[in-house]
């Protein structure tokens, strides 16, 4: 369900998402900054940017 929620969020209200997806990349200590600085440029693209953070990335929106 939460998952669901996420992808919602992500496609309907993509600022939000983006938000939430990158205060989680800047906490997650087990990616080092180049893969951070990625994850949140593919965060950007309209829509689907959280929705593969969520899937691929192993990140949450919260």
């Amino acid at each position: 369900m939460k998952l669901l929620l996420e992808i919602v969020i992500s496609a309907l209200l993509h600022p939000l998402a983006y938000l939430l997806a990158l205060i989680n990349i800047l906490g997650r200590s087990d990616l080092n900054g180049g893969q951070k600085l990625l994850w949140a440029i593919v965060c950007i693209v309209w829509g689907i940017g959280p929705i593969l953070y969520v899937l691929i990335g192993g990140g949450g929106l919260w």
